[in-house]
């Protein structure tokens, strides 16, 4: 397994050769390689010790990697405000609220438990851009590192409230409204997939008045099914749904940045509907733009036009939803995999704020979480994707595929989007794993199938797979 280095961070899986997984020699040279470049970012403040916010997820390796990176800042003479258990959202609000210079969160979002990651943040709590994240890598490749001598190493702070200061930041926000869905008497379901998810979104839930009913909520790294939260994983949560009577099920990624939700029919809500739901909400109160990547629903687009507002694309990819944002005044964004980045917030992927602004939301609807489903305009997607040998030059195969189909409205910003009258498809090599993904969306779930078969077996075709 190649160890994947990118804008979405530095991920690979444990054990194996250093160089090709993510073992501790390469987690400690990439955590020097951030330091450093911090150091070399902040040369102004002097000899004024950085700080850097730390937190991770549950998983199994979580606390060997953390130990690893925190000492390797500690050695660069960098104190750590380690906040141990969290979240990605949770230590994306700590760094600008502790005044840090940047974050660390180590997680692999949605990937199996033998994987784990760094996740670089900035001083404003957000993700580095390709840009910076291209010198991190060249300075790890030089090994161009500076460790302080012994009277001025850095020291671990550690911090354990940052959970409940996310959760009271999440209350605060105007258009969440505690005191009404504390009158509903909802009951909801909460997959926790066994990491911080299950601590963070039940006591969130709790303090919102919602009876909660646990599954996967042991934060002990074990993953129940794989972690990613597609339909085909969460057979366990749409059955309790229904058993429970409850009003929806609520599932989130082990790091906490993804959202979905299951019906109380235990149909599942659709991971592209969440975006669309919240930013139907939020839209009704302050109308405004909209971004989501260039692989989300084009019922997002539909749901700011009906509000008035305009919706733009970007390149996958949270740092460049984020830009795209900013540029355009976006009101809310954020991916179709279930990552809501709402600015009054903060401009990270925030699951804690989806899930209050959706029980507000429901609170002022009169309707079921399924009859607000079907109200919305209806595609359907097919999402899948093709392992990557070093044998296949991904870069041939997709200049192949625009030069077949250049008659057709094509978008190069990132991989290949292929826009036909009532549906699409998007090809494009993952920042995270070594695949393409193959997206499809069509008025139907068998048109998004069939068209999604017809590229897997073209791109099979040209890669001579």
């Amino acid at each position: 397994m190649t160890l994947i280095k990118s804008i979405s961070g530095i991920r690979g899986t444990i054990g194996g050769a250093v160089g090709d997984n993510l073992t501790p020699v390469d987690a400690v040279k990439f955590a020097s390689a951030y330091g450093s470049f911090l150091k070399i970012r902040h040369a102004s403040k002097g000899n004024e010790r950085l700080k850097v916010v730390i937190g991770r997820d549950a998983r199994i390796s979580g606390p060997m990697i953390h130990n690893l990176v925190m000492n390797t800042l500690v050695g660069l003479g960098i104190d750590v405000i380690d906040l141990g258990l969290s979240t990605t959202p949770t230590v994306e609000i700590a760094v600008p609220l502790e005044k840090a210079d940047g974050g660390i969160i180590l997680t692999a979002s949605h990937n199996p438990k033998q994987w784990n990651a760094l996740k670089l943040l900035n001083e404003k709590g957000e993700f580095l851009s390709g840009k910076e994240g291209e010198l991190i890598l060249e300075i790890a490749e030089n090994e161009a590192f500076d460790f302080s001598d012994v009277d001025n190493l850095g020291e671990v702070i550690e911090n354990n409230a940052y959970m409940d200061i996310h959760i009271d930041e999440v209350l605060e926000l105007p258009l969440v409204d505690a005191d009404l869905v504390k009158t509903k008497k909802f009951k909801v379901v909460v997959d926790g997939v066994n990491s911080s998810g299950g601590i963070i979104i039940p006591n969130l839930l709790e303090q919102m008045g919602v009876e909660v009913v646990k599954l996967y909520c042991e934060p002990n790294g074990h993953f129940p099914h794989n972690p990613e939260p597609l339909k085909e994983h969460l057979g366990d949560i749409c059955k309790l749904v229904v058993e429970e009577k409850a009003d929806f099920g609520i599932v989130v990624d082990p790091d906490v940045d993804r959202l979905a939700f299951i019906s109380n029919d235990g149909e599942m809500f659709g991971e592209e509907y969440t975006l669309v739901a919240v930013a139907d909400y939020v839209l009704s109160k302050t109308p405004g733009n909209t971004v989501s990547n260039m692989s989300s629903s084009r019922a997002l687009r539909d749901i700011t036009e009906k509000h008035g507002g305009t919706y733009q694309a970007s390149a996958v990819g949270e740092v460049n939803v984020v830009e795209l944002m900013k540029k355009t005044n976006a009101i809310i964004g954020g991916e179709g995999n279930g990552g809501i980045i709402y600015p009054s917030s903060h401009y990270g992927r925030d699951s804690m704020v989806g899930v209050a602004l959706f029980l507000t939301y429901l609170a002022n609807q009169d309707k079921t979480v399924a009859e607000i489903r079907a109200s919305y305009p209806q595609y359907y997607m097919s999402k899948n994707k093709i392992e990557l040998t070093p044998q296949i030059d991904v870069d041939h195969v997709l200049a192949t595929l625009t030069e077949k189909y250049k008659s057709e409205n094509i978008t190069t910003i990132d991989g290949v989007k292929i826009d036909f009258p009532t549906e699409w498809v998007h090809l494009r090599k993952s920042n995270t794993e070594p695949i393409i993904r193959i997206y499809t969306e069509a008025p139907t779930q068998s048109e998004a199938d069939i068209l999604a078969e017809r590229f897997v077996k073209e791109l099979k075709e040209i890669a001579r797979i």
